[in-house]
């Protein structure tokens, strides 16, 4: 088990179509819950209730559900469905086969609504044994829980800077994907390219994305 307080054990299966009986018969997403996945069992909640923690600013309440697949075969979509059905945050455990994987997607809330959130970029582990998760309960609210799970999960993805806030973290691995991308695709033109004029270009293009990467990697604790 992970090592959460017992307090804040649940372990109450949900059932699947709580999560897509609004989606038409016909919709991709409801196939990929039925095909893909095989029970949905609430593990814990983190909450001023259940655990010493005080709320957060932008919700109060941390659900961790194990999603038990029916291989390992997955489609990030259906988390996403899920986080869009509970205005909380969400840790999710992918379980197959005796081996978990920890995602959980950056959520926004918003300023206005409290209910209404916008979910970023999915963070995830390989495939451990349970307690081989790098899951640790660390913070004084919510919030401060939410982002310390967030950067366990993505590990050196999202390793931070003096200062930096969550926020920044994440668009700077946004940026950094889309410069690695851009260097990928150029080392590919490159070897395509059979002129050499052309090619002394595209490594000038090369190194300068290189040294954005640099910058950008810099200061990285």
């Amino acid at each position: 088990m992970l090592a959460f307080p017992e307090s804040a054990f649940f372990n109450r299966v949900i059932p699947k179509v709580k999560f897509y009986e609004h989606l038409p018969k016909t919709s991709k997403l409801r196939r990929l819950f039925i095909d893909q996945i095989n029970e949905v069992r609430w593990r814990y909640k983190i909450a001023p209730s259940t655990v010493n923690v005080a709320p957060g600013k932008n919700a109060v309440e941390l659900q961790v559900f194990e999603v038990r697949l029916k291989s390992s075969r997955f489609d990030p979509d259906v988390l996403r469905q899920i986080d869009k059905a509970i205005s909380y945050y969400i840790l999710f455990l992918l379980a197959f086969e005796g081996k978990y994987q920890a995602w959980i997607g950056y959520k926004e809330f918003s300023a206005r609504k409290k209910d209404e959130c916008k979910i970023g970029n999915y963070y995830h582990t390989d495939w451990l044994t349970e307690e081989e998760l790098p899951l640790k309960l660390e913070g004084l609210d919510v919030d401060a829980v939410y982002e310390n799970f967030v950067r366990q999960v993505a590990g050196d993805a999202l390793r931070c800077r003096n200062g930096e806030s969550l926020k920044d973290s994440v668009e700077r691995d946004l940026q950094r994907q889309k410069i690695q991308r851009m260097i990928a695709a150029l080392n590919a033109k490159m070897r395509r390219e059979k002129q050499f004029n052309k090619q002394v270009k595209l490594n000038e293009e090369l190194k300068k994305l290189k040294l954005e990467l640099d910058i950008l990697n810099a200061g990285v604790t």
